[in-house]
């Protein structure tokens, strides 16, 4: 299991988001920059799983963005390891990379097609000016369950759950602190699914690696997360731990997140959607209510 991260000390998060904020600049005159996030306070901590749950457009790939120095933070701190690194240059943020990984949502597109899976997983141990041999490749293709001869192949002989393995593998070989695990499953089928996020949960309770897990889907983030924020127009706005949140969420929006997530057996789906209806009635109603009372 991975030792303590150096900078951060004990019992203390090895990521700190405080009060973050991403703008973009508008063009014409006078114009005000767009927020997307927004007073973003949030920690992981060592061995832990945050998951990132909300709908598309509430800003869910633009905070992970952030995190790997993707998108601009104009506001507040990104505290990794006891360091902030929003204020890091390109050259410092490549040199902090190693302990800061990313599992994108297309294993499709993220694997280049015309590389063998060796030269893939050993790209980033050459990058930073590390050997990278066949143990290594061996060692990770052994960790995502993939047979040794896989590094010999094409990306594209791979199917797209064997292709996420690959990027999970390739994500693991500099043997990062934390992995921003981007819709990593959104793209697969729904075995090919709970396979993968088994996977996650292995190679967690082995190397002790955090996750911030991004996700539109409830269940999905119900099954892998200890935590979960989820994620409104750029705003958290409601954090606790799954359990809690998935079985008696309190924001109004979480609830209606919970209902409208689909289940498998039609007279609940039918019940749920009944109940969805209601719920947004009654939301309705009182907001209504709110608006009509005298001042």
């Amino acid at each position: 299991m991975n030792a303590s991260v150096g900078g951060a000390a004990p019992g203390t998060p090895l990521l700190s988001l405080q009060d973050v904020q991403v703008s973009y600049p508008t063009r014409g005159f006078r114009s005000r920059p767009v927020t997307v996030l927004d007073g973003i306070s949030l920690d992981i901590c060592e061995h832990e799983t945050v998951g990132l749950v909300g709908e598309s457009g509430s800003g869910k790939t633009t905070l992970g963005r952030a995190l790997l120095g993707l998108a601009p933070v104009t506001g507040g701190r990104v505290v990794f390891a006891g360091r902030d690194i929003a204020t890091l240059s390109r050259a410092e943020r490549r040199r902090s990379a190693k302990d800061l990984q990313v599992v994108f949502q297309d294993p499709y597109s993220s694997l280049n097609p015309a590389m063998t899976i060796e030269d893939i997983l050993t790209e980033p141990l050459l990058a930073r000016g590390e050997k990278g041999g066949r143990d290594i490749v061996r060692r990770l293709l052994d960790q995502v369950h993939l047979p040794q001869d896989a590094g010999r192949r094409l990306a594209r002989e791979f199917s797209g759950g064997q292709r996420q393995r690959i990027a999970i593998a390739r994500a693991l070989a500099l043997d990062p602190k934390l992995v921003v695990c981007d819709e990593p499953t959104s793209a697969l089928d729904m075995s090919t699914q709970a396979r993968i996020l088994t996977l996650f949960k292995e190679i967690q309770e082995t190397t002790g690696v955090a996750y911030l897990f991004i996700t539109h889907d409830l269940a999905v983030v119900r099954a892998i997360s200890h935590r979960i924020a989820v994620l409104l127009q750029g705003k958290i706005v409601e954090l606790g731990s799954a359990a809690q949140v998935t079985g008696d969420p309190q924001h109004p929006y979480t609830q209606r997140l919970l209902m409208a997530a689909p289940v498998a057996d039609p007279v609940l789906q039918r019940e749920r959607r009944v109940e969805r209806q209601r719920l947004l009635e009654r939301q309705a109603q009182g907001l209504s209510e709110v608006v009509d009372t005298p001042r």
